[in-house]
């Protein structure tokens, strides 16, 4: 049997505005949200099969992690869409940047920092 990735868990410091910008540029849903550990509180948005779980804890974030100079560090998530244009469209149209475009085997990508300083890679194997 393979393995599949069912979600990822990461720090954000609202997860209900992460999770409405996720809703708006790729159509998910909010699957869960509610109270987490220490106090905290979370929202899975995604599909019915993988999501990624969107953390805050009680009190004050210790701010930003480097990306791609820590060990264990998070460097971006990459997500399949089936048209990279029109993905790349709306979020320009959201106010964010697209950069380190590829075309490349096996697909075309994309880059953007969105909300919270977290990197995203847009992917279309079409």
């Amino acid at each position: 049997m393979q393995a599949k990735l069912e979600h990822v868990n990461f720090t954000v410091p609202d997860p209900k505005a992460t999770a409405q910008f996720l809703e708006t540029l790729l159509g998910w849903k909010t699957r869960w949200e509610g109270a987490a550990k220490d106090d905290g509180y979370t929202v899975h948005v995604g599909g019915d099969e993988t999501y990624l779980a969107l953390y805050a804890p009680k009190g004050d974030l210790a701010g930003r992690a480097q990306r791609y100079a820590l060990e264990g560090a998070m460097n971006h998530i990459g997500i399949v869409v089936k048209d990279l244009d029109a993905v790349e469209e709306k979020v320009a149209a959201l106010g964010y940047v697209p950069h380190n475009h590829g075309d490349y085997e096996p697909g075309r990508r994309f880059y953007f920092d969105g909300p919270d300083g977290i990197e995203y890679e847009m992917v279309s194997y079409a």
